[in-house]
């Protein structure tokens, strides 16, 4: 692994004005005297304009602290940061209506209300006239195949649904950037699939910066293009999504659901992690094994009622990261 303070990220040495986020040297604090905490230390993270970046960590890591300051919500105890050229504290009304946010936890939408009615009241708090409303709207339903959902109140909608219209609500105005938590969360696996194709469309296809955090390591593989793990407040590792696939995400676990008793899977680079009467969970090193070769031989050698890949836990991604930050 290679970490910041070992090998200078790419943006440390590029003109800021194509920076979307720069900061430096953040500190905040949280009481005073024997029992104040530093919620963020020493903090320093650039992103360029344009780039798709996965922001995580543990819980307690500093994450949202610091995803405050950078929108503006809190005022950092020390160091320095710009968003889009505005210091986001200073400048937060100027800095809202050039970015948007969209929490997996929190809606911007009005449960008695449909996502039309709820956009009207959004445009006029962005200063949007009635046409520019109008035809963002239009724009919006047919680039999240949405359309049909604008008309009907959030409350009769699925959360898949919900989601979409979420997210054509942090996008009226066209925002520069896109803070996005947890924007997943609760999504079956197909409203996954798609919230995270629409993340990448709308990158490439308006340039937009996506900074997001996720503890669902496909998010991460599937939406980013960068991966910044904090923990206890500062930056542990920062790196390219390709280089991480390559060094902690070529794992895979293979869940297998028994109708009898199973043998012993051997195969290089495969390692038995649970076993009972109705579950065998196999742990795959891709890079040794690939996933074809290892269903071929549990099909054939084990009685499967349910079958399925899925991808380590985060946390397990996470520890990961931090042991090879010892080595």
């Amino acid at each position: 692994m290679v970490l910041p303070a070992e090998r200078p990220r790419r943006t440390d040495d590029v003109d800021p004005a194509t920076l979307a986020i720069r900061a430096t040297g953040l500190v905040k604090r949280f009481g005073s005297g024997p029992h104040a905490v530093d919620a963020v230390r020493d903090l320093s993270v650039s992103v360029r304009q344009g780039e798709r970046v996965a922001y995580i960590g543990p819980n307690g890591a500093g994450k949202s602290t610091s995803i405050k300051i950078l929108t503006g919500i809190l005022r950092p105890t020390h160091g320095s940061a710009t968003v889009l050229g505005l210091v986001p504290w200073q400048d937060r009304r100027r800095l809202a209506a050039r970015t948007g946010t969209l929490f997996g936890q929190r809606s911007q939408l009005w449960f008695e209300l449909t996502p039309r009615q709820s956009f009207r009241m959004l445009a006029a708090i962005y200063g949007l006239d009635r046409g520019r409303e109008q035809r963002r709207v239009a724009e919006l339903g047919e680039l999240l195949d949405a359309a049909d959902l604008f008309d009907a109140p959030v409350r009769t909608l699925s959360l898949g649904q919900r989601m979409r219209c979420e997210l054509a609500a942090c996008l009226l105005h066209e925002p520069e950037i896109l803070f996005l938590d947890e924007p997943t969360i609760g999504l079956d696996l197909l409203a996954k699939r798609r919230l995270r194709e629409l993340l990448v469309e709308l990158n490439e296809a308006a340039g937009t910066t996506v900074f997001l955090t996720s503890h669902d390591v496909a998010d991460i593989e599937h939406v980013a293009e960068r991966v910044v793990v904090i923990d206890h407040g500062r930056v542990v590792y920062d790196d390219d999504v390709p280089t991480l696939r390559r060094s902690l995400l070529a794992t895979k676990l293979v869940d297998v659901g028994l109708g009898g008793p199973a043998p012993v899977i051997v195969l290089d680079g495969v390692r038995e992690v649970a076993r009972d009467d109705a579950l065998l969970r196999l742990s795959v090193d891709t890079t040794r094994t690939s996933i074809r070769s290892v269903l071929d031989v549990v099909l054939d050698r084990c009685d499967v009622v349910d079958i399925s890949v899925v991808d380590p836990p985060l946390e397990q991604v996470i520890a990961e990261i931090f042991a090879a930050e010892q080595v």
